[in-house]
């Protein structure tokens, strides 16, 4: 039985390890170094009120992680997050762990007030747990886009007015070749 925690803290130490091994499984060994180098960087440089994590486990075993960190707009006072890295072990994707863990995490930053997610990656994935494509119009991210249809939304608020301004991400986001 899988069980979903915000307590990820208490297995940080795992979380770049995971991550390494899910990207490099997926996509080749050196997308794996580079997300668990901002995997690590994140659980390092975040402050805490700018980091939440949240887990699945197996009988304790990690199975998977999401690490969300604060984006800051300055001109718009609603509280923003960007969902991301996100990761399921290799042999327990397609089980519905990724889409329960992703609704999870949004339960967890609504029950912290935040307005509005964003994420970077598969439309088609994100798309199953509500993150629609969004423009820079709709919110601007804080480095130019490598990939613009990537660039994924959803309001935790139902307000779906654009969100104002420029962006400022966390200190480990703020790597071009991220974007």
């Amino acid at each position: 039985m899988v069980n979903l925690s915000a307590d990820y803290k208490a297995r940080a130490a795992e979380l770049p390890g995971m991550f390494r091994d899910v990207f490099t499984a997926s996509e080749n060994e050196e997308e794996g170094r580079i997300v668990s180098a901002l995997a690590a960087d994140l659980l390092k440089s975040t402050p805490e009120d700018d980091l939440l994590g949240v887990l699945a486990t197996d009988r304790d075993v990690l199975v998977g992680c999401i690490l969300f960190s604060r984006l800051h707009y300055d001109q718009d006072p609603r509280q923003v997050f960007l969902m991301s890295p996100v990761a399921v072990r290799t042999d327990r994707q397609k089980s519905g762990i990724g889409q329960r863990l992703i609704g999870f995490g949004l339960e967890q930053l609504r029950l912290h007030g935040v307005d509005f997610v964003a994420t970077y990656g598969d439309p088609a994935y994100y798309g199953k747990t509500g993150f629609q494509p969004i423009t820079e119009a709709v919110a601007q991210p804080p480095m130019p886009l490598n990939m613009p249809h990537g660039w994924l939304g959803q309001s935790l608020s139902g307000d779906e007015t654009p969100i104002e301004g420029p962006s400022r991400c966390v200190s480990a986001f703020n790597r071009p070749d991220l974007w």
